[in-house]
Parts: structure tokens; C-alpha cells; sequence
């Protein structure tokens, strides 16, 4: 491994051990055995090198490297049913304990926001990523052959569930919403649209 995936795994264990704000440029060195130099000339800077450590953790917990959402996608019931929605909400929730420190470096982010305005920035990029991965475990369709009409609509809708879902388990895991409390309250919108079709 060069200096440069030894920046990111150092990167992402000191996020996951201290997060965001705390984490030094001498953490990392420390961490990856590298120098600060390496820092500069692989990433530009220590903030450029901490968002792509925690969008690489991000997808390690979700479709890029992470069985436990995917599986769902795997499974018999047809895309885009009810039935699929609530397999793959089961398969995130059961993936909460295991990606916690993840999903706290993320409120982390979120509230550090306005003090951070280039990590904000990176992020927000970063966003638009992680709507049109969370699509094909509901749908099937391959990331690559999704339009943008679909990732702004549809993407943004399961985005925003899952960010608002996580932040319940991480706050009070007793009185979380489960999935299938979830689906049933889609099935219930579902049932009252088509009522007023």
C-alpha cells in the first residue's frame, strides 16, 4: 500500500476514533506512519483528505461495500413493491449497530456545517452520490443507468428517510421507527392518493 491509502485508512480511524473537528494533520500522520507533506501532495489538504475518508466509510457501510444494506436487493420480492421497501428498511436498521460510529461522525458533520464551509461544500457533492446509491436497493436499476430526474425525486425521498430514521435509532433505539411502521405509513399515503386520484 503507497502513502496514499495509507492517509485514508489512518484518515478514516482517527474520524472514527476522535471525528471530525478533533482530528489533526499530526493525528493522521501518526496514524498512517506517513508525513505531512503526503497530506498536501495527495489530497491538498487535511480537509479534502477527511471528506473522502468519511465518504469512503459511508460507502463502505452502504452499496459500495456494504452486504448488510444490499442484501435486500437480492431478495425475491419485486422492485418497488411494499414488501422490498420494508426488506431493505430491516436491513438498514439491523445495519445501525455496527455503522453507529459512522452515523455519528455524520450528525457530527451536519452540526459542524456552518463553521466548515469547504467541508460543507466537498459534502454537498458528496450528496448527490449517495441519492443515486441508495436507489437500486429498492428498484434494481443499476446506479450507472439512472437519470437525474429520478435521483432528484426518488433519491431525495429514501436520502431523506434514511437521514431522518438514523438520527431516531442513534437518539433513543426503544422508540425508533421500525420498518414495518414505515411501510405501513406509505401504504397508508399510498391508499389516500389513490383516493384522491
Amino acid at each position: 500500500m503507497g502513502h496514499r491509502e495509507d492517509l485514508l485508512d489512518g484518515a478514516k480511524r482517527c474520524l472514527l476514533e476522535k471525528g471530525f473537528v478533533r482530528t489533526t494533520a499530526r493525528d493522521i500522520v501518526k496514524e498512517s506512519g506517513t508525513n505531512l507533506a503526503s497530506i498536501g501532495y495527495h489530497y491538498g489538504s487535511k480537509d479534502a483528505l477527511l471528506v473522502k475518508a468519511y465518504v469512503s466509510l459511508v460507502e463502505e457501510m452502504s452499496g459500495s461495500g456494504g452486504p448488510a444494506w444490499s442484501a435486500a436487493a437480492g431478495s425475491g420480492s419485486a422492485p418497488g413493491s411494499l414488501e422490498r421497501f420494508q426488506e431493505v428498511w430491516e436491513q438498514i436498521i439491523r445495519s445501525v449497530p455496527a455503522s453507529r460510529p459512522t452515523w455519528l461522525l455524520s450528525l457530527e458533520l451536519i452540526l459542524q456545517g456552518d463553521r466548515l464551509p469547504e467541508v460543507r461544500k466537498l459534502l454537498a457533492q458528496a450528496q448527490e452520490e449517495g441519492r443515486s446509491g441508495i436507489l437500486p436497493l429498492f428498484t434494481d436499476v443499476p446506479e450507472a443507468d439512472l437519470d437525474k430526474e429520478t435521483v432528484d425525486t426518488e433519491g431525495r425521498l429514501y436520502q431523506t428517510l434514511l437521514q431522518g430514521l438514523m438520527v431516531q435509532w442513534l437518539f433513543d433505539p426503544d422508540t425508533a421507527t421500525r420498518a414495518d411502521q414505515l411501510t405501513e405509513g406509505l401504504r397508508r399515503v399510498l391508499v389516500g392518493a389513490a383516493q384522491h386520484a
